[in-house]
Parts: C-alpha cells; structure tokens; sequence
C-alpha cells in the first residue's frame, strides 16, 4: 500500500512539474521606461497634462511600463545607467537593468512618440499592435 501510495505520488509531482514549465512559457525580458523628474519642472508638468493620462495605454505603455524617480533622489537598486541624469525630464529606456535608450527633455508629443518609437526598434522591443 505505501509503495502504491508513493508512486502515485512521485507520479504526481511529475505531472505538475511538467504543467509548471508548460505554463510557464518563455522568460521575458523586463523592460521599462524610467522617467526623471523634479518638482517644479514646467516640461514634466506638460508631460503629465499631454501623455500620462494615455501612456498605459498605448502599444509602447504595454511594452515598457512607466516608472517614475526623483532626479534628486538616490537611483533604484539594480539599475544601469549609461551618464548621469542631468535633465527633467529624462525618459530612460531600461531592458533587465540596462539602459538602451534616452531622451533628454519634452520635446512635445508629435515627436516625443516619435522619439520613444526609435528606442524601442532599436532595442529591438515589439510594442506595434497586431492589426
């Protein structure tokens, strides 16, 4: 009866441990866009009013979510930076830590979308809606 009792145990393990992996899927990547910023910044301010609001919502939003620090604060754990963050605001494309792309300043939101849009081909993240 024991013997019984652990093969169907071992067996069971098993199964789910297979299920686990199958569900688990591929590992991806995490990526991030990390914005700098500071009170009193009229550029961050703007960007606030014209993009946060649609951000989360837009195919680039969904492939790099949006993390905001403090330009005078410490930088999170964990983080890579290429330079120093000088500028409020930064956009800092962040991909497992590293950065992979910056934009310097608000340049307004034609070509701020524009702008985000380059980073995320040339760092090679799918963010175009399926049609």
């Amino acid at each position: 009866m024991a013997g019984q009792f652990n093969t169907l145990r071992l067996r069971l393990m098993s199964f789910l441990a297979v299920l686990a992996f199958l569900l688990a899927g591929p590992a991806v990547a995490e990526t991030r866009l990390l914005m700098a910023e500071e009170i009193g910044c009229m550029w961050c301010a703007e960007w606030n009013e014209t993009i946060a609001p649609i951000y989360p919502k837009t195919p680039e939003g969904q492939a790099a979510p949006l993390k905001r620090i403090d330009i005078h604060a410490p930088r999170p754990e964990g983080l890579s930076f290429a330079s120093a963050l000088r500028y409020t605001p930064t956009f800092v494309l962040m991909r497992n830590g590293q950065e992979v792309g910056r934009i310097e300043g608000y340049p307004g939101e034609d070509f701020f979308w524009g702008l985000l849009q380059v980073m995320l081909d040339e760092a090679g993240i799918d963010y175009k809606a399926e049609s």
